[in-house]
């Protein structure tokens, strides 16, 4: 599919497919964010907080609180992407879990599921890219250059 973008202002971006010769609107989220990948001991691996955003320890706080959200959640539907599992003042906790049970946790203000589920998978693909290399040690802290550009890259791709 060959698009062609417009922002129309900072949070709307409108498309046209060439293909279909079609309109599509897009809402870009805005606001705050905190991503975090948790493991099995309940340690965080891996951390990314918006650029230029105060870096607060409520934003840990409220990640690791919301784990026994996470973990009563999983058990209640099939998919991998548990949506929102926890509220926390103006923060909504959304969650993805993988298949080897690794919690992908990502803390916004705006509800906009459908741009979080993708944001998920792709983060997902990129850590089991990453995840392949003999090197890699399960469980351990992500310090990975390639990994912290690919999540960045879509954190802005789709929060802004």
């Amino acid at each position: 599919t060959v698009l062609t973008s417009l922002v129309v202002c900072s949070f709307l971006v409108l498309s046209h497919c060439i293909e279909c010769d079609s309109l599509v609107a897009s809402i870009i989220m805005r606001g705050p964010y905190y991503f975090v990948i948790v493991s099995h001991e309940d340690c965080p691996i891996f951390e990314l907080a918006q650029p230029g955003a105060p870096k607060s320890s409520d934003q840990k706080f409220v990640a690791h609180a919301s784990l026994d959200m996470v973990d009563e959640n999983m058990w209640n539907t099939p998919s991998t992407y548990l949506k929102v599992v926890d509220r926390f003042n103006d923060w909504l906790v959304s969650a993805f879990i993988t298949p080897a049970g690794l919690r992908f946790l990502l803390l916004h203000e705006e509800a906009n599921e459908e741009r979080i589920r993708v944001f998920f998978q792709e983060v997902y693909e990129a850590y089991v890219r990453l995840s392949m290399n003999p090197f890699f040690v399960h469980g351990a802290k992500i310090n990975s250059g390639f990994f912290q550009k690919k999540v960045q890259q879509l954190a802005r791709k789709y929060f802004g």
